[in-house]
């Protein structure tokens, strides 16, 4: 079983709206079940989670203490993946989450305030020795700024092959608890989520396996 974290100092990089579209992206491509836990005391994720019809994938709310029970529930259970969301700015609480994961997903937008505050999450995930990647999201098509974004990124660690675009798919999936793919399986926004998730899946094989 992966443990995957998302993790930023930064509010509205999107972190929960990542979670939600990999974990349903990870079991339309076979890497279910999955188990989403939403360890951010906002509740976003559980508040699209019950909007949802569909019964996967599995979602749990969790307090930091029962962490640790939950994750090893769900590799009792069966489950394949575990994606945690976090919440920004609560260091101690991503510190104890991080601790957790077998690779740590950083999204940020590439605007100079986002890219100014991810050395914070790059402390805690150093200090945690656990391995990242920064994840861009929310760009603009064709934009410079993706590019130095991605630059500037690679100077502190790996960045993820695939980026997601700005979209108003994106909110409009949210409103009865679904998935850019779940509203069109052909857009571009679906194609770019299932491109991430291939690169994710990747990498957290080959992290897990170097530390077996």
């Amino acid at each position: 079983m992966h443990v995957l974290v998302l993790a930023s100092q930064k509010g509205g990089a999107g972190k929960t709206t990542l979670s939600r579209h990999l974990a349903v992206e990870a079991e339309r491509a076979g890497e279910g079940p999955v188990v989403l836990i939403d360890a951010d005391p906002q509740g976003g994720l559980a508040g699209w989670w019950n909007r949802r019809q569909a019964d996967s994938p599995v979602f749990f709310a969790s307090r930091l203490e029962d962490l640790p029970d939950h994750i090893e529930q769900a590799r009792i259970g069966g489950f394949k993946l575990v994606i945690i969301d976090t919440p920004p700015q609560a260091t101690g609480l991503i510190r104890a989450v991080v601790a957790l994961a077998d690779l740590v997903l950083i999204p940020t937008r590439p605007s100079p305030d986002d890219l100014d505050a991810v050395g914070r999450t790059i402390d805690i995930v150093d200090e945690a020795k656990k391995p990242m990647v920064f994840v861009i999201n929310g760009a603009t098509k064709n934009a410079r700024i993706t590019g130095q974004a991605a630059i500037a990124l690679s100077q502190s660690g790996t960045v993820a092959t695939a980026t997601i675009h700005h979209s108003v798919a994106f909110p409009t999936s949210g409103i009865d608890g679904r998935t850019v793919t779940e509203l069109d399986l052909n857009s571009n926004s679906a194609h770019e989520i299932a491109e991430l998730w291939k690169y994710v899946i990747t990498r957290l094989r080959k992290y897990v396996k170097e530390a077996a």
